[in-house]
């Protein structure tokens, strides 16, 4: 059975879209979804399930999330292999010049099409870097992620796509979960 990572945009920040996340895995389970784990407070969820279409999990969840709680959540689905690509071909990751506290990923529900990256060089700070491939933004914030004016938000209006952020540190916890739930039901 395929494993998914689910990344809920923008719930528990700031006292807002608040979802415990016991509530979160029953809703998981009341999907039908099994061996859900959820990791930190901020929509990070694990699970398996024989629905193939990540774009109708994304729809599933997040009308579900509507129901259940009332409010909108986008969610974006990344299966096990499309996650390691993506931390793979972090330009980043290999550069000891650059504190990993530092990097970050922001998730995009598709390849925007309209990369106008001049857009968001305009707001980027002395000493940040990123760059776009694929349906990734990768970030390097030596000020770090609460100074940065490259928020989830702003790149997500520029490239006119849903998007969702993770540090390197969530992302690759992520990936390290849900090899174990594969590995342990194999």
């Amino acid at each position: 059975m395929p494993t998914y990572i689910s990344l809920l945009r923008g719930i528990n920040v700031s006292g807002q879209k608040i979802i415990k996340m016991a509530a979160l895995k029953k809703m998981y389970e009341d999907l039908k979804f099994e061996h859900i784990q959820t990791y930190i407070q901020s929509g990070n969820v694990i699970f398996q399930t024989s629905k193939t279409k990540k774009e109708y999990l994304e729809t599933l969840i997040s009308n579900q999330i509507k129901s259940d709680f009332g409010f909108e959540v986008p969610v974006i689905i990344l299966d096990i292999e499309e996650l390691k690509e993506i931390l793979n071909n972090n330009p980043y990751s290999g550069d000891t010049k650059k504190d990993i506290s530092h990097l970050g990923i922001t998730f995009l529900s598709s390849k925007p099409e309209l990369a106008n990256l001049q857009l968001i060089k305009q707001k980027q700070a002395e000493g940040e870097e990123f760059i776009l491939i694929n349906k990734s933004v990768y970030l390097y914030c030596p000020e770090g992620f609460g100074k940065t004016k490259l928020t989830n938000a702003f790149i997500e209006s520029k490239l006119q796509v849903r998007a969702t952020a993770r540090n390197w540190k969530t992302a690759n916890e992520l990936l390290r979960i849900a090899e174990n739930l594969k590995i342990n039901l194999a």
